[in-house]
This record gives C-alpha cells, sequence and structure tokens, in this order.
C-alpha cells in the first residue's frame, strides 16, 4: 500500500512537465519466450522464459541478434541527445591532462612510473636508473600492445630482482583470463615463454629465472593453483606448487615487506589461510596458521617477525570484529604463537598496515571516515592530519621500508586526488602530486556530509557535493550513487566525469549503506546473507531523506549502481519505483537466485557467504524475496539505462539480458528502457583511459534529459 507521500511523487512523477528529447517513436526488441524450467535441489521449480538468452560460448546468432537489436533501439532512442553526449564526452575527456604521468616510485635502484602521451588511450611503463634524470627504459607501451583490439588490459607486470626481466599478464577480451609473457629489458626482445589461463598475479623468485603464478579454472575462472615456471622451458612442464581443493577460496601470491618470503594467501568472504616459504630458496610452503571458519588473518614480515591483521578471537574468546594487529616470530606455524600488539577496539575498523624500520602505519575508520595512525616504535603513536571534515585517505606506494617517509593518498568530493609525503621524524609534509583537472575550480563547489535515519533507527552517513549557490528548495536535481556489497566502502573521492553533473546543477551523492565497510564489520554484517534488504532500504530511505530536505525534487532524482550495486538499482526500482525518475543498472547482478544455484557460472561458489547458497531453503526463500529479476511485477518503472559487456567473467550477460526482456513485458509506464551492451568488453566496461568516458557520456546524456538539464545553470 502506497503511503500519502509515495503516491505523491508518483502523481509528480506522472505528471511531470519535463519534456525528454528522446525518440520514444522506435520499436523496442521483442525477446521470444520460451519456458524453461529451473529446480531447486529442495524440490522447488521456477519458470524461466528467457533461459535461452545464455550462450556460454557467446556464438548463438539468436542471442547474438537480440543484443545486436537492443543496441540498435538505444542507438535509435538516444539519437537526439547525441549533441549532448559529444558536449559531455568533449568536457569530461577535456579535464584529463593528456601528458600525464604517476608519482615515481624507487625499487632495487630504479625508479618506475607510467605515463601517457597526448592522444593516447593506453600508458607507458618506463623507469629510470638510480634518478629521474637518468635515461628513460621503456618496459611496456600499451598504446603499441592495444593497437587493432577492442579491449586490451595489463593486469600485472613484475620485474625479476636483479632488474634483468620483465614478466607481465594481459588480456585482450575481457574476460580476466590472462596470458603471461616475458621479455629481456636490455635488448627489448620478447621471450618465446608464454602461459595461458592465468591471473594477473606474478612473483618472482630470487634466482631471476622462476616465476610463481596462479592459474585459473578455464570455466569458472577461480584461481585454483599456484604453479612456478622456469624460463626457457614449455608451460607444459611447470611445476604445481599449490592447489586449492575448496572453491570458495580465492587464491593471490606475493612477497614480505622484507622480501625474505613469497606468501599465498587463499580467503573466502570469512576465513582466510597463509603459506609461505624462503624467496632465496623457495620449496615447501609452510603454513602460518591453519584456515579456520570465522577467523580470517593478513600477515608480513619485517625484523624478524610476521605482523598480522586477524579478527581471531584473544583470550577471552570473543572474536575480534574490528580486526586487531598481532606479532609471530619468524617459524610460526599456529594461532598459540600470536601476540597482541593493536588491541581491537568496537568502535575503530582496522583495514590494513604498512611495515617500516621505524614505525608502522595503521590504515583504519571511525565513524565513516578513514585515518592513518603511526605507531613508533618506541610506543609513541599519533594520527595524519587530514585537511577537510569530509575526505578519503589511505596508504599510497610505500615501495621501501628503510625510510622515514611515509606517503599516503588523499581526496575528497571537491578536492583531486593528492599524493603527500610525510616525514613521521621531523613532521615534514610535501605535496608530490595533485592530480590536474583542466579548468577545475575547487572553490566553486561545496561537499558536506549528513546523516540519515533508516526505517530502523540506523544513522547512514552520506557525502554529497554541489556547486555553490545551490538552494535547498526542494526543486533541484539528485544524482545518488551507492554500492553496498561485499565489504567494499564507497569514500567520498573527487569524481572529475561528474563535475559535468553539478555544472548543471545537479547534486551528487554517495550513500554509504549497509553491505559496505564505512563504519565497521558489523555494518557489512548487516548488509550480507539473511540481512541484505537493510542494503535496498537503507538506499531508500536516504533517498527519500535528501528529498524531504529539499536537495531535489521527488520527480527529479537518479539512482545508479554497477555490479552488485546493480543489484541494489533491481531491487529499488521493484520496492520503490516511484522514488525515481532514472536508474542506471551498469553490469547488474539481477538474477540471483539462478545464477547462484549453478556453481558452473564464474565466481558463484566464492559468493555463498555473502549471499547464501540457495541450495539451503532458507536462502534460497530470502533470495526470492529480494531478487530483481524474480519480482519484477506489472507495476510503472522509471526510465532505466542496463549496461552489460558481453563478455563479462563476473555477472554474465545474460543477467541483465533477461532481466530487460522481461522488463518490457510486465513494465506498464511510458519511461524509456534502454539495454547497451558492449560487444568487445567484459566486467569494466572500455579498456581505453577516453573510451570508456564514451560509455559514460551517453548515460549521463539519457539521466539529464530524464531529470530535465541539459546545459549549465552557469557559465
Amino acid at each position: 500500500m502506497q503511503t500519502p507521500s509515495s503516491l505523491l511523487a508518483t502523481i509528480l512523477l506522472m505528471t511531470t512537465p519535463f519534456s525528454s528529447a528522446l525518440a520514444m517513436d522506435a520499436t523496442p526488441p521483442d525477446a521470444a519466450r520460451k519456458p524453461h524450467e529451473v529446480k531447486a535441489p529442495f524440490g522447488a521449480t521456477r519458470n524461466d522464459d528467457y533461459y535461452w538468452l545464455r550462450d556460454d560460448e557467446r556464438e548463438d546468432k539468436e542471442v547474438l541478434a537480440y543484443l545486436n537489436a537492443e543496441n540498435a533501439y538505444t542507438d535509435a532512442v538516444l539519437a537526439p541527445t547525441k549533441p549532448l553526449q559529444e558536449k559531455l564526452y568533449g568536457e569530461i575527456v577535456g579535464r584529463i591532462k593528456q601528458d600525464d604521468a604517476s608519482v615515481p616510485y624507487r625499487e632495487r635502484g630504479y625508479w618506475y612510473y607510467t605515463r601517457f602521451e597526448a592522444g593516447k588511450d593506453y600508458p607507458i611503463k618506463a623507469r629510470r636508473k638510480g634518478s629521474m634524470d637518468a635515461p628513460e627504459e621503456i618496459l611496456l607501451n600499451v598504446n603499441a600492445m592495444a593497437e587493432g583490439k577492442g579491449y586490451f588490459n595489463v593486469g600485472d607486470a613484475q620485474v625479476s630482482q636483479d632488474n634483468t626481466l620483465l614478466a607481465w599478464a594481459d588480456d585482450d577480451v575481457g574476460r580476466r583470463q590472462y596470458v603471461i609473457r616475458f621479455k629481456d629489458i636490455a635488448t627489448g626482445e620478447q621471450l618465446a615463454d608464454t602461459i595461458t589461463n592465468a591471473s594477473p598475479n606474478l612473483v618472482w623468485a630470487d634466482d631471476n629465472k622462476t616465476l610463481f603464478y596462479v592459474e585459473t579454472d578455464p570455466e569458472t575462472l577461480l584461481t585454483v593453483r599456484v604453479k612456478s615456471h622456469v624460463i626457457g622451458t614449455p608451460a607444459t612442464d611447470d611445476v604445481l606448487v599449490y592447489e586449492e581443493e575448496d572453491d570458495s577460496f580465492y587464491m593471490g601470491i606475493g612477497r614480505s615487506r622484507d622480501d625474505t618470503f613469497i606468501c599465498i594467501s587463499v580467503e573466502s568472504t570469512v576465513s582466510s589461510e597463509q603459506r609461505c616459504t624462503p624467496a632465496d630458496r623457495p620449496g615447501a610452503f609452510t603454513v602460518l596458521a591453519p584456515r579456520e571458519r570465522d577467523v580470517e588473518y593478513s600477515a608480513d614480515h619485517l625484523d624478524g617477525r610476521w605482523v598480522i591483521r586477524t579478527n581471531a578471537p584473544g583470550a577471552d574468546g570473543k572474536p575480534a570484529k574490528n580486526f586487531k594487529v598481532v606479532t609471530a616470530p619468524s617459524d610460526a606455524t599456529s594461532r598459540t604463537q600470536w601476540t597482541d600488539w593493536v588491541a581491537h577496539s568496537d568502535d575503530v575498523y582496522i583495514e590494513g598496515f604498512e611495515l617500516f624500520d621505524g614505525f608502522t602505519a595503521i590504515s583504519e575508520r571511525s565513524q565513516g571516515l578513514e585515518r592513518l595512525r603511526l605507531l613508533r616504535n618506541g610506543g609513541k603513536e599519533e594520527y595524519v592530519k587530514a585537511d577537510e571534515p569530509a575526505y578519503s585517505m589511505g596508504l599510497d606506494v610505500n615501495s621501501e621500508h628503510d625510510t622515514p617517509w611515509l606517503r599516503y593518498s588523499y581526496t575528497s568530493m571537491t578536492t583531486p586526488a593528492t599524493t603527500y609525503e610525510l616525514n613521521v621524524e621531523t613532521g615534514e609534509r610535501r605535496q608530490l602530486k595533485q592530480q590536474p583537472v583542466i579548468g577545475y575550480d575547487s572553490s566553486q563547489y561545496s561537499t558536506e556530509r549528513v546523516w540519515v535515519e533508516a526505517r530502523d533507527g540506523t544513522r547512514v552517513p552520506v557525502s554529497l557535493v554541489y556547486k555553490k549557490g545551490f538552494e535547498k528548495n526542494g526543486t533541484g536535481a539528485l544524482f545518488q550513487y551507492a554500492y553496498g556489497s561485499y565489504g567494499l566502502s564507497m569514500d567520498p573521492g573527487f569524481n572529475s566525469a561528474a563535475v559535468s553533473l553539478l555544472d548543471r546543477g545537479v547534486v551528487y551523492a554517495i550513500a554509504h549503506i549497509r553491505g559496505g565497510q564505512e563504519m565497521g564489520r558489523d555494518w557489512y554484517d548487516h548488509g550480507k546473507l539473511l540481512n541484505k534488504k537493510n542494503t535496498f532500504t537503507d538506499f531508500i530511505d536516504v533517498t527519500e531523506a535528501l528529498v524531504k530536505q529539499g536537495y531535489a525534487a521527488p520527480d527529479r532524482v537518479a539512482a545508479s549502481g554497477g555490479s552488485a550495486g546493480g543489484l541494489l538499482m533491481g531491487a529499488i526500482a521493484n520496492m520503490a519505483p516511484e522514488k525515481y525518475r532514472a536508474i542506471v543498472s551498469q553490469v547488474p547482478f539481477v538474477d540471483v537466485v539462478t545464477t547462484m544455484l549453478d556453481p558452473s557460472i564464474p565466481l558463484t561458489t566464492n559468493e555463498y557467504d555473502e549471499w547464501g547458497n540457495p541450495e539451503e531453503k532458507r536462502f534460497y526463500d530470502y533470495m526470492l524475496t529480494y531478487s530483481p529479476y524474480d519480482n519484477l511485477k506489472p507495476q510503472a518503472y522509471p526510465a532505466i539505462f542496463v549496461g552489460t559487456g558481453l563478455w563479462d567473467s563476473q555477472v554474465q550477460y545474460w543477467e541483465p539480458a533477461k532481466y530487460v526482456a522481461k522488463l518490457r513485458d510486465v513494465n506498464t509506464g511510458t519511461l524509456p528502457l534502454v539495454f547497451r551492451t558492449n560487444m568487445e568488453a567484459g566486467h569494466g566496461g572500455k579498456s581505453g583511459r577516453f573510451q570508456r568516458y564514451r560509455e559514460t557520456a551517453e548515460y549521463y546524456a539519457f539521466v539529464l534529459d530524464q531529470l530535465g538539464v541539459a546545459e549549465p545553470a552557469t557559465k
């Protein structure tokens, strides 16, 4: 039943004065219905008329024809916004410094950096020996490597310990199936060695000829094995080092801070385990502490000891929900050898740390904001100062441990990404770089942090930014973004593209809803599994509050989210369609039950502790109450823009394809529904630094059209 306020919002939407420029006379595709029964292990069944849109090989002519028809329809509907799209693209790209470069960092006598050339989409990875005045050595010119390819990504690149060989992993499909390649840096010669079905995660041993890597399953794309490859030998001879048999765990490999150990880390949503071997004589990998459900840990090594972030229970048996830091001897093999160092706090969430010879930097969260705590070896501690009340701060590249300089990043919704160095001995702070944003003047914009009371009484933080002169009079337009899953925090950082929204009078808001970890581990736990609906209701409650507080008119609210944030978009569209004029749903996870019932689909088994395993009836029943695809029903939906990538490995293209096909059947409203499939990309969209903004400009134009905003309010 609609409340009076929601009814009013519906009326406002129905009687909106905005005149859309979209070409609504085009005929949308009508996908054929082909009944298909989806079974659950305990006997439950569901009919899925659009199951046929799944094609694992991406070769079915009928499926491809449907996707192409949707693209053609989207082209037709959005054709009148082409001038606006071009203007937006020009604005966004025009803020980018074309010949930009990263802040160099030093490692084993070389300064490493990434730079861009004017007009080029991809980076050049390079280094200089001894100082930045030395001759440049180009490691990878990604522009040349990507030539003629619709998608290209270098996922990892590692130089051997003697600085002579380069190993890298690249993907030219967008499906996270990487190929490892090698080159002699001095000669530039690419070696004959190639390794397929790999993860972008590489580590050299100290012998400078052995590379450790993680092999993925070609069907599920799960990280399943660690192998070692010796330069000059065929990949078929690579030695199996470790195989993970539990398909709910992800796997990675790395070096310890002091380069003493090579470590394999495996982790699920609720458990982790680490095993290490000496880097100078790799052999058996010794487990630091055996895995245990609901116990997570990650370890690093320096100064003859392990330093470990963990939620393991203390002597009192209570888990350290917000994590603590412990130490252990170098030969530790059990949690009984751990000694508490940085205590657990109910109010402070420990995210990570970085070890230095004279101090340790702890990355923490308190009241939804990040901070860095410095612990000196003598016991003294202090915090790195922030310059604004709402910001994002974190550890940057600190490649060397024998230095008093801590490098960290800082940004806010009005401050572009900035890299600082702080001398922890003298207190001197120096700015190494602030991301250039051409034509941007931070003094013209305001940011604030507000708190919204959700329907269950929980206070939810919201970060907002708008152009100065904005009046909270209830007539404006709002663009609200959130994610809300996996404990990933959406911090208030600078968004260069969003300046085009702000300049047109739109308020940009980030809702820090449950399911993230902005407010600590409880914030995550209360937004997953059987608490998942809190994520959706938090978002809706934030919208209601912002409208009530005058940040937007009830009929001028747009919402946006991607991946698991796309699940959020699908849920709010079903639960509260009257509160949103437009929704942008990118690579959305919308067919929750069917996907989670199929362990052959990439990443499914890794997700059981996030969503639940629908082979258990209690999770099946709960998922059915919110799964966007299953809860589509006859009602008037907002204007919706759905985007996906044909080669998406994380959310398969057929989820949004099925969702759109079914939504067209049940939608009783008249607002546009468009569906864009990038036929050459995966989960992250286009790969070039400019090309990706074509997609942004397209859905921004769609949103601005629906909100009745077209041109900047002021010049």
